[in-house]
């Protein structure tokens, strides 16, 4: 599996961004999705997640309300739908796939840097 991050950018504060994570092979639909983060400093964070069918989404709170997440399975995609954003969301964002009990498999990441 081979996951590739890209949508990120420089916007102001406020502003909009929409991150995608296209996903190789054919099990894309079978597994939970997530979004994490890393700024720099910092350790990386939990953004959100997505059930494998799409039904179940869970956010961090500091995202909740302005990011929304969600995927389409028949392009093996997940997105990330970023609203409202704030200087501290900059950070490098990383897709990634859950397996059995932990993120598996990972992106390289997407540089998102918001402005004041």
């Amino acid at each position: 599996v081979q996951l590739q991050a890209s949508g990120g950018g420089l916007v102001q504060a406020g502003g909009s961004l929409r991150l995608s994570c296209a996903a190789t092979g054919r099990t894309f639909s079978m597994y939970t999705m997530g979004w994490f983060r890393q700024a720099p400093g910092k350790e990386r964070e939990f953004v959100a997640s997505i059930s494998a069918s799409g039904t179940v989404k869970n956010y961090a709170d500091s995202v909740s309300g302005r990011f929304t997440i969600s995927r389409d399975n028949a392009k093996n995609t997940m997105y990330l739908q970023m609203n409202s954003l704030k200087p501290e969301d900059t950070a490098v964002y990383y897709c990634a796939q859950h397996r059995i009990t932990t993120y598996y498999y990972w992106g390289q990441g997407t540089q998102v840097t918001v402005s004041s």
